[in-house]
């Protein structure tokens, strides 16, 4: 694909002789034409089902945005490309069906625009697909600490979100048509305490359970907090949205954990229907918390798997953890997959959810 689209520039660039300055205006406009071609075909095609462009839609809102979503925007191995990076051979259509028609078009009236323009064309299908790549690089990647880079692989991965995908930021390498059609939105970068906390939790715990109910209705049972405090020991109040929480929600908890009252404030980082829902929150007395559900197919089942990874901020509160509060804990989580299990199998029953 690289090559094919380098080989091209080159033969359009070639027929380029002695540029007018007036010619070189060529290019910023090509360049924004196909900015706004890429526009309209991601905002009106890719995430709204046309008869005419079923296929695209299915690949598109189908496989990429089921496969990427926030806190987890990243590939893991080389097959993963096939889910970023468009088929090799439409950059082979891109270029016959219409950088060289315009190329044709125009070369009666300016050979050197003609040439500039179906180069660009090809120019900015490249750099499509590197940016693109590039926003879905692992974060520890230096490539992604790049000015540029950085601030729109932000904006894609706020395009990710569920409730964002079919309103916002669908520009992939400058946001200048989404801010001339009013579709920009940004939001800052959550602070990294969750990267801290997954390499230095304090206290780890982890319990399984196995639920009659299919994946997708057990993880939407389970990470609808509102219902929190009907199956959790710990859990008193919810202020929060009611039904499964996407990434980016936020919700407030007051808590009896180990035999303390307490207060936390959560944001979901991630939530991907019938495999993983990810939380973290603050609380009192410097505590940091992570919590993660996950499930998985067992039999007619599900098997639901909770993490909950925590510290706290002084040391007072650590060796009271280590002392007293982990045990304790640790039998509260044990006791709340029970009464999961029970409360979502009755729930999903009366709601006529098969497995």
């Amino acid at each position: 694909m690289l090559m094919f689209g380098l080989v091209a520039i080159g033969v359009f660039w070639s027929t380029v002789h002695q540029v007018q300055p007036l010619e070189w205006l060529a290019v910023p406009v090509s360049l924004w034409l196909f900015s706004f071609i890429v526009y309209m075909v991601h905002r009106h095609l890719g995430h709204h089902k046309k008869n005419f462009a079923r296929m695209f839609y299915a690949r598109h809102a189908g496989d990429h945005h089921s496969f990427f979503a926030p806190g987890k925007m990243t590939y893991d191995n080389a097959r993963d490309w096939r889910v970023i990076l468009f088929p090799a051979w439409l950059i082979v259509l891109h270029t016959l069906l219409i950088a060289l028609p315009l190329w044709w078009l125009l070369k009666p009236l300016d050979v050197n625009v003609a040439g500039l323009v179906g180069g660009c064309l090809v120019l900015g299908y490249l750099i499509y697909e590197v940016f693109h790549a590039c926003e879905h690089l692992p974060p520890h990647n230096r490539i992604t600490r790049l000015p540029w880079i950085r601030q729109m692989r932000r904006l894609h991965e706020l395009h990710h979100r569920r409730e964002m995908m079919q309103q916002r930021n669908f520009n992939i390498v400058f946001p200048l048509m989404d801010y001339l059609f009013g579709t920009l939105y940004w939001e800052p970068e959550p602070e990294p305490a969750i990267e801290d906390l997954k390499r230095t939790p304090m206290t780890r715990m982890q319990h399984q359970i196995d639920i009659a109910g299919n994946p997708v209705a057990v993880l939407a049972y389970a990470s609808t907090v509102t219902r929190w405090p009907q199956w959790h020991p710990s859990s008193l109040r919810i202020n929060g949205p009611k039904g499964p929480l996407h990434a980016g929600a936020r919700f407030e908890e007051d808590i009896r954990a180990g035999g303390r009252d307490g207060h936390l404030s959560w944001v979901v980082d991630e939530y991907l229907p019938g495999r993983r829902w990810i939380a973290r929150a603050h609380g009192d007395n410097g505590l940091s918390l992570l919590l993660t559900y996950e499930c998985a197919a067992e039999g007619n089942g599900t098997r639901f798997v909770r993490t909950l990874e925590y510290r706290f901020s002084g040391l007072a509160m650590r060796m009271a953890n280590q002392l007293l509060l982990k045990r304790r804990i640790d039998r509260e989580s044990a006791a709340s997959m029970q009464a999961l299990r029970d409360t979502a199998q009755k729930y999903l029953a009366l709601s006529g959810v098969r497995a």
